[in-house]
C-alpha cells in the first residue's frame, strides 16, 4: 500500500456519530452508546454545566 491520497479514500464509510434520538444533533456516539451533546444513553437527566453558554 501507498502512502498519501489513494490511502486516504480507504477512510470513508466509517460512522462514529449519529443523529440522537433526544436532541436531534449529530452526537450520539454508536460503540460508546451515548450522546455528547445531551447525555442521553449516559443518564436520565441532560448534560449542563455552568460553564456552558445558553
Amino acid at each position: 500500500m501507498t502512502k498519501g491520497t489513494p490511502s486516504m479514500g480507504k477512510k470513508s464509510g466509517k460512522k462514529n456519530f449519529i443523529r440522537c434520538r433526544r436532541c436531534g444533533k449529530a452526537t450520539y456516539h454508536i460503540r460508546k452508546k451515548k450522546c455528547a451533546s445531551c447525555g442521553f444513553g449516559n443518564s436520565s437527566k441532560l448534560r449542563k454545566y455552568s460553564w456552558q453558554k445558553k
